[in-house]
């Protein structure tokens, strides 16, 4: 009988954290967070919100065209890349940052894929199986998930509408999350 009690309270607690993560993140409020209207420049630069504010937040989710974006600012740089990762539309919004080979990437919460936050390429470590005694070596898998140009002009950060023209992975995600898909992080 206290076995049945144990499963039951590991459940409930599997299901409660299940239940947190699915929520999602809560969006910085900014004018042109994904719950606000997005201003587009003349130039067709979109407005993500002033330089300070994504400053002290370090990341904001923003809609550029429909299509969900984050905006990190790490080290001195913003970056910006579609919301949702390559893999399996995993919110990149929630995940940490880290250091691999001296180049930053976010790490997706759901399966640890790693993308960086210059070029968007993912990586992951490999070996060699022909040399005689191998290592574990960080290897890029090409660029898979879209960045978007940011430009930062006169205390606001605006980013670039994306080039369609050229496909990435992260654009099947981004389609399917686009203007409040059935797993979009909007609530």
């Amino acid at each position: 009988m206290l076995d049945l009690v144990v499963l039951s309270l590991h459940f409930l607690l599997c299901f409660l954290i299940f239940l947190a993560i699915w929520r999602g993140h809560e969006d910085v409020d900014l004018p042109s967070s994904s719950t606000g209207t997005v201003e587009m420049e003349p130039d067709g630069l979109i407005l993500i919100g002033k330089e300070e504010d994504i400053k002290k937040s370090q990341r904001i989710t923003a809609k550029v065209n429909g299509r969900e974006v984050v905006v990190f600012y790490h080290e001195g740089k913003f970056h910006a890349l579609d919301s949702r990762c390559y893999h399996e539309g995993g919110p990149l919004c929630l995940g940490e940052i880290e250091d691999i080979n001296g180049q930053a990437c976010i790490v997706c919460p759901w399966h640890k894929y790693k993308i960086t936050l210059e070029t968007g390429e993912g990586l992951y470590e490999g070996i060699n199986p022909l040399e005689p005694s191998p290592t574990p070596q960080w290897q890029s898998k090409g660029v898979k998930q879209r960045i978007h140009e940011v430009t930062v002009d006169n205390g606001n950060v605006y980013v670039s509408p994306p080039d369609l023209s050229v496909s990435f992975d992260s654009d099947y995600f981004a389609e399917k999350y686009k203007n409040g898909g059935d797993l979009s992080m909007e609530k």
